[in-house]
């Protein structure tokens, strides 16, 4: 069986983009590139590339599973997941990656945005490659880093060490939060800081322990689940 799996988050309200972007239909639902596709749609081409329907899941809110389904008729109506409240980012990946493990068991999993803009595809599904191949064999964490092209106060930073562990694999030595204009100069001028893309990229048993040490109190919510997961790979009827 193919353990390599994708978890989109796509339950975001978005309001960084409003007016644009409202509650009943966020960004991620909105074709804001003029393509034609919405940004959760260009995410699910993305990985298409490389990754079957069936190893797709998409985490949204409940109030969302009927647009996610919309845009994505092709994605098995089981791989849509939907939280009955929204919490934080850790709430929706230990969800994804919980239930991805207790069905499968020990996989490797891409943890990404629904709504970012990649365009040199090649590039990018080359590294996420590199970085599955990693935690495969390596209890590691993996955050993707974007090389600055301007002191941007919008994105956190990653500090990293410069000796690689591994082939474009290097350790994290820090994380800084959005800074104002004056500190994102400075590490932009300093060699080893990235963009934190917010993608990354672990072994579901990796980060389960990881939640349970941790954050206990979600591990504890998630873990007591194992057994009792349903999936049937159900497809939605045209």
């Amino acid at each position: 069986m193919d353990k390599n799996f994708v978890l989109i988050m796509a339950g975001g309200i978005g309001s960084r983009f409003w007016p644009a972007s409202r509650t009943e239909r966020p960004k991620q639902f909105m074709d804001f590139m003029g393509t034609g596709k919405s940004l959760l749609q260009l995410t699910y081409d993305r990985f298409k590339k490389t990754f079957k329907d069936e190893n797709i899941f998409v985490v949204t809110n409940s109030a969302y599973t009927d647009l996610v389904a919309e845009h994505l008729p092709k994605l098995p109506a089981d791989n849509i997941l939907g939280e009955p409240v929204g919490k934080n980012t850790a709430a929706a990946i230990a969800y994804g990656c919980y239930k991805i493990h207790n069905l499968f068991g020990k996989s490797n999993v891409v943890v990404s945005p629904s709504d970012h803009l990649i365009t040199d595809q090649d590039v990018f599904l080359a590294t996420i490659k590199n970085a599955m191949d990693f935690v495969e064999k390596d209890k590691a964490l993996v955050t993707i880093g974007i090389t600055p092209t301007r002191p941007d106060t919008g994105y956190g930073y990653i500090q990293y060490l410069d000796m690689p562990v591994a082939n474009e694999i290097y350790q994290v030595k820090t994380f800084v939060e959005k800074p104002n204009k004056e500190m994102a100069e400075e590490l932009v001028k300093s060699a080893d800081f990235v963009w934190n893309a917010g993608i990354f990229v672990w072994n579901t048993q990796t980060i389960i322990d990881e939640f349970e040490k941790h954050l206990p109190e979600i591990s504890s919510l998630f873990g007591h689940l194992k057994g009792k997961w349903g999936y049937q790979r159900r497809r939605r009827s045209d």
